[in-house]
């Protein structure tokens, strides 16, 4: 990867598009500290810092903390997010969506559009969500110095924050027009790795320089706080290589492709594989898992904050440290394997695939064309999805308790979900630099 960077940095045009990527990307974070009236960043930040809402805990950290300040960008790219995952599984599920993002070019502007359209209805919703989550937090959202009116105060804020929101879409598609790699995901990247590094970093300076931890206001310790990054950082160079040897391990299934003449021309005759990924689905079903398992505490924490039934739903259930956290932990890997199977079958289609071998004269060696071979894919593709659930489950509750090692105060440095995140991302920045360097001495052999 250094030694693709060092090259990229080479080439002039790669170079002016690896800036554009930095400069948006530190537009975004400005954007994340720009304060909105009538909002309360204390208590914000108090307030997700405690964790009495999962959802908002994890989005805080997707957005590298800009939605515990209330600031700007406090939705992030979250409701781009979620109007993808939605607009993609209807293309499944609706024949409509379906036929058009088969059209092409064209049809892929209009499902863009679509996945825009409902990208600003969720940010609304959600601006609508949270506010109401942290009106009831005393002091969280008062009437500000531009408004009379508290309610008019709550208008206002979820227009800035929808509006935040699609700024940050903006953003992010600007980055996958003009720069390298995917926008959207390196939005989710740095705040991911801008969360980290206010727990690794800038923390310890200011417990540091004041004497105090910043987080839980007791008296620093600078010996045991450097000795803690450093077993942090240990086991983080351990967890991400072995995240990253799973994410790059593959099953090859050879395909032997029979000599055909055609006219005065000689086709096939050759022999190629298919790559079947162990983590094909990625991090979207841990993304669902998540979502789903989450909609409890987030509907109690919206409109029934102070109830007896949210108390004790957090007591005995809520991410899985209660008496009743063994269920929290079944029904989360009961999620994941359900949905890394849906994923599976979306991405990858035996009967497919088996149709375009043997029309194309191909045949897997020792199978028959045809539907065995559909079912031998079928078949590999079911083991290799269960490995790939299993690891996704393994990876939602390992990493927690390995960081603990290292002290409580870097638990939460790295969530499940940005783990992987931060591994895809990477491993796909340097794929798509490596293509940019890769046109660029094919365009140079060709002149």
């Amino acid at each position: 990867m250094f030694e693709t960077l060092k090259n990229a940095f080479k080439v002039k045009e790669i170079r002016k598009k690896i800036f554009i990527t930095l400069l948006i990307l530190l537009v975004y974070r400005i954007g994340c500290y720009i304060p909105v009236p009538g909002i309360s960043a204390s208590t914000f930040s108090d307030y997700i810092a405690e964790g009495s809402n999962n959802f908002l805990t994890l989005m805080s950290a997707v957005t590298g903390g800009a939605l515990a300040n209330g600031t700007l960008f406090a939705l992030g790219i979250g409701p781009y997010i979620n109007a993808s995952i939605i607009v993609q599984l209807l293309c499944v599920g609706i024949p409509a969506l379906e036929r058009l993002s088969k059209q092409g070019e064209e049809g892929k502007k209009k499902i863009a559009q679509i996945t825009r359209w409902l990208t600003l209805l969720l940010a609304v919703i959600q601006s609508i969500g949270i506010i109401v989550n942290f009106a009831n937090q005393s002091g969280a959202i008062r009437a500000s110095v531009f408004f009379d009116q508290t309610w008019l105060a709550y208008i206002f804020m979820v227009i800035v924050y929808s509006a935040g929101a699609m700024l940050t879409m903006w953003l992010g598609e600007r980055i996958t027009e003009y720069g390298v790699g995917n926008g959207i995901s390196l939005i989710i990247f740095i705040g991911i790795l801008s969360t980290a590094g206010n727990i690794l970093v800038i923390n310890p300076i200011m417990g540091a320089v004041s004497g105090t931890d910043p987080t839980t206001g007791a008296s620093f310790d600078g010996i045991q706080t450097l000795i803690s990054v450093i077993v942090f950082c240990v086991i983080a160079v351990v967890v991400f290589g072995l995240i990253v040897t799973v994410d790059l391990a593959e099953r090859r299934i050879p395909v032997q492709y029979a000599k055909q003449v055609k006219g005065r021309k000689m086709y096939g005759g050759q022999a190629t594989v298919i790559p079947i990924k162990i983590s094909g689905s990625g991090v979207m079903p841990l993304i669902f898992a998540f979502a789903i398992i989450s909609l409890p505490d987030l509907i109690m924490g919206l409109f029934w904050p102070n109830s007896n039934a949210y108390a004790s739903y957090q007591e005995w259930f809520s991410q899985g440290t209660g008496p009743l956290g063994w269920l929290y932990i079944l029904v989360l890997c009961l999620l994941i394997f359900a949905f890394s199977f849906f994923y599976a079958q979306i991405q990858f289609n035996p009967e497919d695939v088996s149709k375009s071998i043997q029309q194309n004269g191909g045949f897997i060696p020792g199978i028959r064309p045809g539907r065995p071979t559909a079912d031998y894919l079928k078949k590999i593709s079911n083991r290799i999805t269960l490995f790939g659930a299993i690891f996704l489950s393994l990876v939602a509750f390992i990493p927690s308790l390995a960081f603990s090692f290292a002290g409580e105060q870097f638990v939460n440095v790295f969530s499940t979900t940005g783990i992987l995140i931060v591994v895809s991302v990477a491993l796909e920045f340097d794929k798509q630099l490596q293509s940019q360097l890769m046109m660029k001495n094919y365009k140079g052999f060709l002149k």
